[in-house]
C-alpha cells in the first residue's frame, strides 16, 4: 500500500520509507523536507548522501538528488561532492553506527577541514537494520544481540567529540520535538562550515531502553536558559558531558572559522568544472596508466 498517493510539496517523492510503525526516523524525514521547503532551496540544488542502515531507507523518498554511499563512507562522499560543486546544498543522513562506528575517522577529518556540509545523524544506539546490535553510542551495560551480557565499553559522546575537534556548528535534536528539529536543521544548512546535528531517534522495535518516554523525561532545551550562549565552547563542552539530564538544542556555533572552500580561491563559489583551468586534456595522464 502506497504511503504517499501523490506529490504535495516540492520535496515529496512518490515513494515512502518502510520504517517500523512509530519509528523516530519518520519525524527526521518530515523535518528535513520541511526545513528545505522553508529555506526555499530548489530540489535540483540539493544533494543528500545516505549512509547504510535504517537512515538510508530515506533514499528515494525525498525529491532531490541522492546518493547511497558505502557503509561508513557517506561523509567523504559528501565532502567530495561539495568541493566539486559549491552551488549544491549537501546533506548527509546517516545512523550512529554508520557515522560513529565505521565512519568515525571521516567524521573527525571533515570537522578538521570544516567543509560546508550538514551531517544529520540518526542516533538510536542500535544497528536497527541488522536487528538491534549495540551501536557505539549505546550505554555501558546495554544488553543486545551482540552483547548479551552487557556492553563493557564506554559509549561515544558525539557532541563532546565534535566540540573537542573544534567543529564550528554542533547541535542535538530529538525526533519527538519536530519544531525544534526543523529549526536546528535549517540553521545547520545555513551555517558556512561543517554542521553536526545529532538526533535522538528512538528505535521502537529493538531499543526498549531509550524510548520516546525516556527522552521526554530526560531532555531539556539549552535555549530555554537565557544565560546560555552558544558562542562559548567551554560551556558547550560542560553541557555535552552532563549525565543526569540530556541537553538538546544548539551547543556551539563559530561563524568566524573559515570553511575549507573559502580558503581555496580556485573554487570561486561555483562548480569546479567551470573554474579557471579545470578543463584540461587528461589523455596524456591516462596513457601513463593504460
Amino acid at each position: 500500500m502506497a504511503f504517499i498517493q501523490k506529490q504535495k510539496g516540492i520535496y515529496d517523492s512518490t515513494h515512502a520509507p518502510t520504517w517500523c510503525a512509530g519509528c523516530g526516523n519518520f519525524s527526521i524525514w518530515l523535518s528535513l523536507k520541511k526545513a528545505l521547503e522553508q529555506l526555499k532551496v530548489p530540489p535540483h540544488q540539493v544533494l543528500i548522501v545516505y549512509g547504510v542502515g535504517c537512515s538510508g531507507n530515506m533514499a528515494n523518498t525525498i525529491h532531490a538528488y541522492g546518493w547511497h554511499s558505502l557503509h561508513g563512507r557517506a561523509v567523504p562522499t559528501a565532502v567530495g561532492a561539495k568541493l566539486a560543486n559549491q552551488a549544491l546544498t549537501v546533506i548527509v543522513a546517516a545512523g550512529d553506527g554508520d557515522g560513529y562506528g565505521e565512519g568515525l575517522s571521516h567524521f573527525i577529518h571533515a570537522i578538521r577541514g570544516n567543509v560546508d556540509i550538514t551531517y544529520l545523524v540518526h542516533n538510536n544506539s542500535v544497528y536497527g537494520l541488522t536487528t538491534g546490535q549495540a551501536a557505539p553510542t549505546a550505554s555501558r551495560g546495554y544488553k543486545a544481540k551482540s552483547t548479551p551480557e552487557g556492553i563493557i565499553e564506554e559509549p561515544i559522546n558525539p557532541i563532546s567529540l565534535a566540540l573537542a575537534s573544534d567543529a564550528s556548528f554542533v547541535a542535538r535534536g530529538f525526533s519527538g520535538k519536530a519544531d525544534q528539529l526543523v529549526d536546528l536543521i535549517k540553521r545547520g544548512i545555513q551555517h558556512p562550515g561543517f554542521s553536526l546535528v545529532d538526533i535522538f531517534q528512538p528505535c521502537v522495535t529493538f531499543n526498549k531502553i531509550n524510548t520516546f518516554k525516556f527522552y521526554f523525561d530526560s531532555i531539556y532545551s539549552l535555549q530555554d536558559d537565557p544565560t546560555y550562549t552558544a558562542a562559548d565552547r567551554k560551556a558547550a563542552l560542560e553541557k555535552a558531558l552532563q549525565k543526569d539530564k540530556l541537553p538538546v538544542g544548539l551547543f556551539y556555533q563559530n561563524t568566524k572559522r573559515p570553511s575549507y572552500a573559502s580558503e581555496l580561491s580556485y573554487l570561486e563559489g561555483k562548480p569546479l568544472l567551470t573554474a579557471s583551468g579545470s578543463r584540461r586534456n587528461l589523455q596524456p595522464l591516462f596513457k601513463e596508466f593504460i
